[in-house]
């Protein structure tokens, strides 16, 4: 069916105390999207952050954000006093997420809820802990990481960097609590996730997540699974993730991510990767996989490179994988970003699988790297149109630094105009295109220039802390949405 949805980070909703949340201001969205006509709400990534506070970046791929647990429903239940955290400082400015701040904050009232859980644990909390597999290796990686001043696993001592037994069964002692508080926090994180997902389902909003295709090396799932990856006899990657030099950057990107051990992987049939999977369906309803071009050819990078230039192309695992993927699980709703330098293996990996690829509606107009079949009248049905997702500026400000040639195109192509707003014509024409779901940030929705973009590929500080104003989500903008679907045929069971 046509229907429409808003890519809105969790970290970006205007929640109090320094960072958004799966509490009220999460629940005031549902409301929005469902009043504007909007079927789906796309996230990005809702792991812990670990080094350039990316969401692309986790220690685990499993854990929730702590950040995300909302103080004031903490409160509510019990867990914590309003003054134990209303008075903190959560930063001077509510348009951006401090981090740093975040760090020194959080984890101290967190503390003190997770105390208070485990001193008389709900019935559920058990089994909790009992079904996630996941969880015991990632509280003892965070454990020990806190032991360690929050050092890189790869330069702790050999016998915890190597699993040795005997240092395993003695960390697990010595560390008893703080396990103890890493596995409460997961609870309460999902006990409010799980909440806001019944609420958003209920509502008619089903749940976009976003499946990073590679693990930070910082990781419990590296730690605890190195077979899986390219490593040498020390734990250290010998190869790492990134993209080749485009027209958007000169020096390739260097993600650095350690890389698969493919071959090994194919010996048991997939399993870390079906295990992560189907995981990812007990969370979200549809699950975005991201760089999906890395399942035919993936980009190797020597260990150590200052930039991406010298990597070479590999093979990835292809169709294979994705039959073992259905055969383990059944069909399941997946979106394909299939963004970046493809190929006609890529394009036709992406055939084989039936997937839902994306058309970026500013890719369009680049001419560094036209995007051929960006233009709407190019989509078919089966795709998901953005006007730009993440890594992309926000129209108002792709607009206001396009190269000249490449506004008036999209000007005349679109017919914008600056008294409408440039950032309605566009997302008009991505509602009105051929496409099945049409996704639009935020920020778009918003009319917000540069200064909200998300991310800025292959830089290092200003991501990922755009937050929104409290009220920014007006009834009436909402009234305005809803009208956009009536026209487009939008609306869930009308088309």
């Amino acid at each position: 069916m046509r229907c429409s949805g808003i890519l809105m980070p969790i970290s970006s909703l205007p929640s109090p105390h320094g960072i958004g949340t799966l509490g009220a201001a999460a629940r005031e969205f549902v409301d929005f999207l469902a009043a504007g006509g909007q079927t789906c709400w796309q996230l990005l990534p809702i792991c812990p952050t670990s080094y350039g506070d990316s969401p692309y970046q986790s220690f685990s791929s499993y854990a929730g954000n702590p950040y995300f647990i909302d103080l004031d429903d903490l409160a509510t239940d019990g867990l914590l006093r309003p003054e134990e955290y209303q008075s903190l400082p959560w930063g001077d400015d509510p348009r951006q997420v401090d981090y740093a701040l975040l760090y020194r904050q959080r984890y101290p009232v967190l503390h003190l809820a997770a105390n208070r859980l485990l001193a008389r644990p709900p019935a559920e909390y058990a089994s909790f802990c009992q079904a996630s597999d996941w969880l015991e290796n990632y509280a003892l990686f965070m454990a020990l990481k806190g032991k360690h001043g929050g050092a890189s696993w790869f330069t702790w001592p050999e016998e915890e960097r190597l699993r040795r037994r005997p240092a395993m069964a003695a960390a697990r002692e010595e560390l008893d609590g703080e396990i103890q508080f890493w596995k409460a926090v997961q609870f309460l994180f999902f006990r409010q996730w799980n909440a806001l997902k019944t609420y958003a389902n209920s509502a008619g909003v089903y749940i976009i997540g976003d499946l990073p295709i590679y693990v930070a090396g910082d990781s419990a799932e590296v730690w605890a699974s190195p077979d899986q990856f390219q490593l040498d006899e020390n734990g250290a990657p010998t190869e790492v993730s990134g993209c080749p030099p485009d027209g958007f950057a000169a020096d390739g990107q260097l993600w650095g991510n350690p890389l698969f051990r493919w071959e090994r992987m194919k010996e048991d049939g997939y399993q870390w990767w079906l295990r992560r999977i189907a995981f990812q369906f007990t969370i979200y309803d549809v699950l975005r996989i991201d760089h999906f071009r890395g399942f035919d050819a993936y980009y190797a990078i020597p260990a150590g490179e200052d930039t991406a230039h010298n990597g070479r192309w590999r093979p990835g695992p292809g169709s294979e994988f994705f039959r073992a993927v259905e055969a383990a699980l059944g069909p399941k709703p997946i979106i394909a970003e299939d963004l970046g330098f493809l190929t006609d293996s890529v394009r036709e990996l992406l055939r084989e699988t039936g997937f839902p690829g994306m058309k970026v509606l500013e890719l369009a107009f680049d001419h560094r790297d036209p995007a051929p079949g960006y233009l709407p009248h190019c989509y078919t049905p089966h795709c998901v149109a953005y006007t730009g997702t993440h890594d992309n500026d926000t129209i108002q400000g792709w607009m206001a630094q396009a190269d000249p040639q490449d506004a008036a195109f999209a000007k005349a192509y679109l017919r914008l105009n600056r008294r409408e707003g440039y950032h309605w014509g566009m997302m008009r024409a991505a509602w009105a295109s051929p496409a099945g779901l049409a996704v639009m940030q935020a920020q778009d929705l918003l009319g917000l220039g540069s200064e909200a973009r998300m991310n800025t590929p292959s830089t290092l500080g200003g991501n990922w802390i755009w937050r929104a104003q409290s009220g920014a989500f007006t009834p009436r903008l909402a009234r305005r949405l809803r009208r956009e679907m009536e026209l487009y045929q939008r609306l869930p069971g009308q088309a």
